[in-house]
């Protein structure tokens, strides 16, 4: 029988629709992609994995995305992490295990700086931090940059699903939120996984990210020909590993 969906209020009067089974510890959390939702492969995987193992386990949506309130064009990165914040604070009572994915690996950077204490290790797969500036931004001509002004969004194709709209509150937001411009410090074992035929996220950023950081345990696992849903078999069995290393070291 599937467990039915729960519903956390935030102090931000957002409605977050989240799953969370108690477990021993750490709590692994879940951080998906942009406009991905908690049903997605590898979340859902994730969750089995934690249940099999009697491990504490949370996976939730963002605002504007699945079953929470809001629509995907209200959001930013900002918002996101309140979001991320409130389901952890109000949920979950000890060390956390953030799992990013995509935009979710610049969300569990963004709680690396807002609640480094609490995290006792983390692992990425393809993570995109600083994607609406680097991404977005850089990658728009001087038409769609005009456009994002006059009609406040510009409309993307994406290789994944339909064409994403990005707003200019989006671009905007996320130059509050940038990681990889100043000190970024990660004091707990890292583990990020990147494939070398992604199209949304590149090999460069990858590296870009395991260069800046400050870590004394960081790894990052290359796949060859693996896409930007790393979410085939031996995909899904590499996070599994990451995941449970990081989790029976604490």
């Amino acid at each position: 029988m599937m467990a039915e969906t729960r519903f956390l209020e935030t102090e931000q009067g957002r409605r977050i629709a989240y799953h969370h089974h108690p477990g021993s510890g750490p709590t692994v959390i879940f951080l998906g992609g942009l406009k991905s939702d908690m049903e997605g492969t590898k979340a859902i995987h994730l969750e089995a994995w934690a249940k099999a193992r009697g491990q504490a386990f949370l996976r939730f949506d963002y605002s504007g995305h699945g079953e929470s309130s809001g629509t995907f064009e209200e959001g930013c990165i900002g918002d996101w992490h309140q979001d991320s914040v409130a389901a952890i604070s109000t949920l979950i009572e000890g060390p956390i295990l953030p799992v990013g994915s995509s935009m979710g690996g610049w969300q569990a950077l963004l709680l690396a700086k807002a609640m480094p204490e609490r995290i006792c290790g983390m692992a990425t797969i393809a993570a995109a931090p600083d994607f609406t500036e680097d991404g977005y931004w850089e990658s728009f001509t001087e038409a769609q940059k005009a456009e994002l002004e006059t009609r406040g969004y510009v409309e993307l194709p994406s290789d994944y699903m339909e064409p994403y709209r990005i707003s200019k509150r989006l671009i905007e937001d996320g130059r509050d939120h940038l990681v990889l411009r100043g000190p970024l410090a990660l004091p707990f074992p890292v583990r990020s996984l990147q494939g070398t035929a992604d199209t949304a996220v590149s090999t460069e950023t990858a590296l870009r990210l395991l260069d800046h950081v400050t870590c004394e345990d960081m790894r990052l696992t290359l796949v060859k020909d693996a896409d930007h849903r790393f979410s085939d078999g031996p995909c899904l069995g590499l996070i599994e590993a990451a995941v449970q290393e990081l989790a029976d070291r604490v």
